[in-house]
């Protein structure tokens, strides 16, 4: 009885709070908050729209004629948005906690995100998947996840955790979960690997959405991969690819982050013909760019100027996304949606004024009104310490002859260059380490690279995608072991090391990915180490650290290094 009356009372709750959106929408009642004069996107109908927003509860009830409200505001001239969303986003790229993502994206107009936490799953398992979840409570700013279904990415990595369906099942039913990220084990899909299809089938059995990671992929084996129930992709860098997917039903995530940007080559997609199977994401946003360049306001404002109509793109960056998250009230100006809304100078310039989250204004052109998340000690606890290795010695690091990786520069494939003998400076070849970091195992392996162009020193750092080992660049063994061992000292981070010394560092230590210092500290921090890599001959025009953290992660082609040797990831092979 009494569970049944505590149900009616929650049940009679509704209904008051439901009676009084009615009132406030037919004008009877004063609404909390009115967007007053103003000219708003539709985005069911592609068109600019003009009247009163009214807010109750924090959802919209109105948008025709006048409405008043305990709050005005007056954005006469002004245009008005729904809320951007990003469709895919390791959080963790920022290199700061959540608190200070939101803090440094609310500003940009974003006010929801889609969050693959592999990263530091990778590193601590569920518990870094609690610690993202307890981090991202009451922000302003809706941080909704899609689970990791690589940990580790391939069994060609030694990663800091393995979680398996049973792992991730429990976190289904939590209310900001939608679904499973990214499956970038599609050669595990092709060749019917068990234990990557049961984390397909148990998230379907929760009726969730899967994303999907495959590049390059085509034909039967595309059609094999989407077969197993994989319903997008954010790693189309063609067109031709982009419209294969999209044909045979899939729904395209156009990435344009920090280390992969992927608009320009996918603009025709921002067409009616197209555009409403497709979505705007990041995937990984470096501290720089977030403060440089801006977050989906950016990729909105660049499609604009590179000729995509401005109302529909504004549409991919908000409704469409909603729409495939099946996030059924947000994405859109109208009765009983969530009165997330972006405030624009106009739609040329894009420039946001004011934002407003669940009808509260969270930013004004000051600082974002918002309460840092208390975490649990224990929770905290389970992602900091992460770095369990032995002191790396130089002997460690002796190499002769061995393959050579090629980088391509502005991009995160590698190419087979075949072998070297040793580091030749003059032919830009220098030394690459991979050092397990988790279970003290002391495993360390070594190649050739081609394509960093440090001349110099030894660049080093615990962000590795995507198990995170420590992965160095260097011209002389001292200096590489010197900047692993930095990192062992400061729990994770990145480091540059010159002759017996350490010239730059920045310390991560949750996780060995992820700081709770300020945006702008940790972005100076790692400022001052792209810097320092670029005095000592890295290729200019890349991120140093970005571009050698891919370099081990052995699902994208052609060759990577990870701590079981040089893998050849078309065949997941071990070659040396």
């Amino acid at each position: 009885m009494a569970q049944a009356k505590t149900q009616a009372e929650r049940i009679a709750l509704k209904v008051r709070r439901k009676q009084r959106l009615v009132r406030v929408a037919l004008g009877q009642e004063k609404a909390d908050l009115v967007l007053k004069n103003a000219d708003y996107i539709n985005v069911f109908t592609g068109e600019i729209c003009h009247g009163d927003i009214a807010v109750a509860n924090g959802l919209v009830v109105g948008m025709d004629g006048q409405y008043e409200g305990v709050t005005e505001v007056d954005v006469s001239g002004r245009i008005v948005a729904p809320g951007f969303i990003d469709a895919h986003i390791h959080l963790e790229s920022s290199l700061v906690s959540p608190a200070s993502f939101a803090r440094a994206v609310v500003p940009h107009g974003t006010t929801t995100v889609i969050c693959d936490p592999h990263e530091i799953a990778n590193v601590c398992g569920t518990d870094g998947m609690d610690y993202m979840i307890a981090a991202t409570e009451g922000l302003p700013l809706d941080v909704h996840f899609m689970l990791p279904s690589c940990v580790p990415a391939t069994p060609m990595e030694e990663s800091g955790a393995a979680l398996s369906w049973r792992d991730i099942n429990a976190y289904f039913d939590h209310p900001r979960v939608l679904g499973l990220a990214e499956m970038m084990n599609y050669p595990g899909i092709l060749m019917g690997d068990r234990k990557t299809i049961e984390k397909i089938v148990v998230s379907q059995a929760y009726h969730k959405k899967i994303d999907g990671h495959a590049p390059g992929l085509s034909g039967k084996a595309l059609n094999a991969y989407m077969s197993a129930g994989v319903y997008s992709d954010h790693e189309c860098d063609t067109l031709e690819n982009a419209l294969e997917k999209l044909r045979k039903g899939q729904f395209i995530m156009i990435r344009e982050g920090t280390a992969a940007q992927n608009l320009e080559a996918l603009l025709p997609l921002l067409t009616p013909q197209y555009a409403h199977r497709c979505m705007f994401a990041t995937d990984d946003k470096h501290p720089g760019d977030l403060l440089d360049k801006g977050h989906i306001d950016y990729i909105v404002r660049k499609a604009i100027r590179l000729g995509a109509d401005p109302i529909l793109t504004i549409i991919v960056a908000s409704h469409y996304a909603a729409r495939y998250f099946l996030l059924n009230n947000k994405g859109a100006i109208s009765p009983g949606y969530l009165a997330d809304f972006v405030v624009l100078d106009d739609l040329k310039n894009v420039n946001v004024e004011m934002v407003f989250k669940r009808g509260r204004l969270v930013y004004d052109g000051g600082a974002v009104a918002m309460e840092e998340p208390a975490i649990d000690p224990d929770i905290l606890g389970g992602v900091t310490g992460t770095v369990h290795m032995p002191p790396l010695t130089a002997e460690q690091l002796a190499l002769g002859d061995a393959p050579l990786i090629g980088l391509i520069p502005g991009q995160i494939v590698t190419e087979d260059l075949g072998r070297a003998q040793g580091v030749d400076t003059a032919q830009d070849v220098v030394k690459m380490t991979v050092c397990e970091r988790h279970h003290h195992t002391g495993h360390v392996a070594s190649c050739y690279v081609r394509g960093y162009g440090l001349r110099c020193g030894a660049v080093a750092t615990s962000v590795a995608h995507d198990s995170h080992n420590i992965i160095a660049c260097g011209v002389n063994d001292v200096d590489m072991a010197l900047a692993v061992n930095r990192l062992r000292e400061l729990g994770g981070g990145m480091a540059v090391a010159e002759d017996g010394r350490i010239v730059a560092e920045l310390a991560l230590p949750v996780a060995g990915l992820v700081t709770d210092r300020p945006l702008e500290e940790v972005n100076a921090a790692l400022e001052r180490c792209k810097a320092a890599a670029v005095e000592r001959g890295t290729q200019p025009g890349i991120d140093p650290f970005m571009t050698m953290s891919f370099a081990s992660l052995p699902v994208i082609p052609t060759l990577r290094l990870t701590t079981r040797g040089v893998i050849d990831v078309n065949t997941q092979t071990i070659i040396e």
